[in-house]
């Protein structure tokens, strides 16, 4: 709201009064009393000096509500600038297609059938964010923190993009355009399908879909990208495998796809790595603010810890074993091992306890390179220990600063936790981590917690957030694609 200042006529107090008492009105009084002329001279004195002194006074307190107002509007522009996608400065706006409820919302109605292993009906609710972990929090304000499914990125955008400042409503002022597809989800809903036309069906439609739009034409789908909340190889089907051929299609190629893990040897360079959800959905910059100095100010008695379970059968997970085995047998370490059936580490109380307490968190492969546990680990401002260049540094490269990676993680090579490596041993991780100066870690540990709010999600209600959640960065990086490829 804007503060008017009071407006001051350019005839001060004085001129006003003088016109009343000039000349001609003086010889009314001529033949007055000396007293009483002298009387009648003081209280006009008086009043004149009264007048003045409470016109200066009016325009002091408007000049200090304007000063008020003014530092006010420079803290709010300050804020501001830390968000600058927000006002969508550079002309970037983006137009989000009003779709057919079957390629997205509509998938929802049989929301216990989307995934062959879990049920998915409490984790789509709330836009994508899962249930409230209302215990999280103090107050009985709408919570922050919620459950939310590692695999559901492609909701929870949708979700923002619907509230964004970016969003236009017409497709003519717009210059990306978001599908939004559930593809993530119809995939999963598929994996056991052993009818391979089946599980490319939607996908087919989304194709035959969008070539069926003036916009598509126009740049052919340069312009248009699409959100997946699992990982690539769920949509690369080669040789009657698994999952389905969304991004095989020639249309899909065209377009630019965010996915939670991208195929490091793309050769069509149209894929790009948006974090994993983790729990954390601020509303206001505040909120970031609170958490990131309460992750500060952790006691972290533990050097290290691993969080996760063996993988059989995995190559790029063997190391997993070694983990284990190394956490532990040492006093340092704080092992929270997953396995079949209930667990500890899939609450996500227990794994920020166990992560906010530990200097350096393990990150190992998993089923594939990437796993959800590294941004959980940033989000609780614990240095991530890498064994792959490809579970972050191939992968997020919009999101993770481009120089040196150890100045927020640690990187020891897989091949150096194997027998037989040519090594007379492997590789103590203790050691190597205990070995990292105080002063190093400290400057680490807050490279981490800086990282935080661009690698959250934000909540999809929010409006005013003051910081660049994982949305804005990746819009702000598809629009410099947009602009590099001239389209």
């Amino acid at each position: 709201m804007v503060v008017k200042k009071k407006s001051i006529s350019s005839a001060s107090p004085w001129s006003t009064e003088k016109g009343k008492y000039s000349k001609t009105n003086e010889i009314h009084y001529s033949f007055l009393k000396p007293q009483l002329r002298h009387a009648l001279l003081l209280c006009f004195l008086l009043s004149v000096w009264f007048v003045i002194l409470r016109c200066f006074l009016s325009s002091s307190s408007t000049s200090e509500n304007n000063m008020e107002k003014q530092n006010v509007d420079e803290k709010a522009k300050t804020t501001s600038k830390s968000s600058a996608i927000s006002k969508c400065e550079g002309g970037m706006s983006v137009y989000l297609y009003d779709m057919p409820a079957e390629f997205n919302k509509g998938l929802l109605k049989d929301c216990s059938h989307l995934n062959a292993y879990t049920d998915m009906c409490p984790h789509v609710a709330n836009r994508g964010l899962g249930q409230p972990l209302s215990y999280m929090v103090e107050s009985a304000v709408a919570t922050t923190w919620f459950a939310t499914h590692q695999f559901i990125a492609e909701m929870i955008f949708h979700a923002r993009m619907e509230n964004h400042p970016c969003r236009v409503l017409d497709p003519i002022n717009a210059k990306l355009f978001y599908v939004p597809f559930y593809g993530g989800l119809d995939a999963s809903s598929k994996f056991h399908d052993a009818n391979l036309t089946a599980r490319d069906e939607l996908a087919v439609r989304l194709a035959d879909y969008l070539r069926s739009k003036p916009w598509w034409e126009r740049h052919h789908g340069k312009d248009h990208f699409l959100v997946l909340g699992r990982t690539a190889w769920d949509f690369l089907r080669r040789n009657n495998d698994f999952g389905n051929s969304l991004l095989n299609l020639p249309d899909v190629q065209n377009m630019s796809v965010l996915t939670v893990e991208r195929n490091p040897w793309d050769r069509v360079h149209n894929q790009h790595g948006i974090p994993y959800p983790s729990y954390f959905h601020p509303y206001t910059s505040h909120e970031m603010m609170t958490w990131q100095n309460k992750m500060r100010q952790s006691s972290r008695p533990h050097l290290f810890s691993f969080i996760g379970g063996p993988r059989r059968g995995v190559e790029k997970a063997a190391v997993r074993d070694e983990l284990i085995r190394q956490c532990s047998e040492s006093g340092r370490c704080k092992l929270l091992k997953c396995g079949k059936g209930p667990s500890k580490c899939h609450d996500p109380i227990e794994v920020l306890k166990v992560m906010s307490q530990s200097q350096f968190c393990l990150q190992a492969p998993g089923d594939s390179f990437t796993r959800r546990s590294t941004f959980d680990s940033v989000l609780a401002g614990c240095i991530p220990v890498f064994f792959s260049p490809h579970t972050v540094y191939t992968q997020y490269e919009w999101f993770f600063p481009a120089g040196d990676a150890r100045e927020y993680s640690v990187y020891i090579d897989e091949n150096a936790l194997k027998t037989g490596n040519g090594s007379k041993r492997v590789v103590s991780i203790e050691e190597e981590l205990f070995k990292i100066e105080r002063e190093k870690v400290e400057r680490m540990r807050s490279a981490v917690i800086n990282l935080m709010p661009r690698l959250t999600y934000a909540h999809p209600n929010a409006t005013d957030l003051g910081f660049q959640d994982a949305v804005d960065v990746a819009l702000e990086a598809l629009w410099a694609k947009r602009l590099k490829l001239n389209v």
